[in-house]
């Protein structure tokens, strides 16, 4: 992310990555270390994006989203409120009501998180984004105070909708949302980073 950020140009498209991450605990810039409770065996590796500290794990989409906003047309409000939006929409199909929180970001349902948002921008140009939890363990959520916020619970998809929740669909739908509003068009490749 940082290397396709710094080498862009204004003709460079904008591109999407969904991927899921092994289990990890990222820290944001700003993020303070006696938030992670009891790390145990999972890493903690320090992001250079906002936010405090969350979990990555198999079973989560995190969309990261290489954005030039200046291009775009809009600022870093604008820009959470629409990933906040394709979260929210994306949710509505599978008969889940959720909602942002003005003084948090990211996506809740009944109090309870669904999806972190965490952005950087550099040169007008944004990188890091957005994970939904769909059908994970949900347990190293326990051992931080999530997004900086002691006692917040978490939850996922899979545990508010049911079992017959396929992981990739999801990905492509909230690719296809995000895509949707932020008037862009999706094209889809398909590749393994190591």
């Amino acid at each position: 992310m940082q290397s396709f950020t710094d080498q862009r140009d204004r003709s460079t498209a904008d591109e999407l990555w969904l991927l899921e991450h092994p289990p990890v605990y990222t820290l944001g810039k700003a993020g303070r270390p006696e938030h992670v409770l009891n790390a145990g065996d999972i890493p903690v590796i320090h992001a250079d994006r906002g936010g405090q500290v969350t979990y990555h794990g198999p079973g989560q989409v995190v969309c990261y989203l290489l954005l030039d906003l200046n291009r775009a047309g809009m600022g870093v409000k604008r820009l959470v409120h629409l990933l906040e939006q394709s979260v929210v929409e994306l949710l509505a199909g599978y008969g889940i009501a959720s909602f942002p929180r003005p003084d948090a970001p990211g996506v809740y349902v009944d109090g309870a998180k669904i999806a972190s948002i965490g952005l950087r921008v550099r040169r007008g140009c944004t990188f890091h984004g957005l994970a939904l939890n769909v059908d994970m363990d949900l347990e190293p959520f326990s051992r931080i105070n999530p997004c900086g916020y002691p006692g917040l619970t978490v939850t996922q998809i899979v545990d508010l909708h049911g079992p017959s929740v396929e992981i990739g669909l999801v990905g492509d739908t909230l690719a296809e949302k995000m895509a949707g509003l932020l008037g862009l068009r999706p094209v889809f490749s398909r590749g393994r980073q190591e």
